[in-house]
């Protein structure tokens, strides 16, 4: 959804009042937690390393917890308190000088577990996808961190399936920044 407003807080606001009511846009709720995504979507499931040992671990969770990854890529979280709440009814949002794209989420799942946490949101109407997006961290064996991103998406209107080649090399790029994001936030301050 493309907001175009001088007031950009108001906009958001009413957008999250609308959103809050609306059901996910995708019947396959919860499936980011599965090994075989569903059919019909485009399917992302990447990783990286983001550190090692039991500091990296509590930051890669804190880097979770408070949308790091989101702020890497320069995507606003509202509202901007969000919590990892099950149901929580949050917009991620970009603007370009007086427009605003905005994705209206709603938290799915959210896992903590001894060596792996996270959440994933599914897309609500007015989005310009429909599906999952699941952010996690890991803690192996051996003691290494990794940070994960498995998504399942399509277009959800006629522009965006107009617009899926470059809307996918966007899509790959904040994917990649989200990594990086988590990445730079449990790297330890030198």
């Amino acid at each position: 959804m493309i907001g175009l407003a001088r007031d950009r807080a108001a906009l958001l606001d009413e957008r999250l009042r609308r959103a809050t009511a609306d059901m996910p846009t995708y019947p396959e709720i919860g499936r980011t937690q599965e090994e075989q995504l569903p059919a019909g979507y485009t399917h992302d499931r990447i990783s990286l390393r983001v550190g090692e040992g039991a500091s990296a671990w509590e930051r890669a969770r804190t880097a979770i917890r408070t949308w790091q990854a989101h702020l890497h890529a320069r995507i606003t979280i509202t509202p901007p308190d969000a919590g990892l709440i099950e149901g929580m009814t949050v917009l991620a949002s970009r603007g370009f000088g007086p427009v605003t794209i905005v994705a209206p989420c709603r938290v799915v799942y959210v896992i903590d577990l001894p060596a792996r946490f996270g959440f994933a949101y599914g897309t609500l109407p007015g989005h310009p996808e429909q599906g999952e997006e699941a952010f996690h961290v890991v803690l192996h064996d051996d003691g290494t961190v990794s940070a994960e991103i498995v998504a399942f998406s399509r277009p959800a209107d006629l522009a965006t399936r107009a617009a899926s080649p470059v809307a996918r090399l966007i899509q790959k790029a904040v994917t990649r920044r989200y990594l990086e994001g988590i990445k730079l936030y449990v790297a330890p301050a030198k």
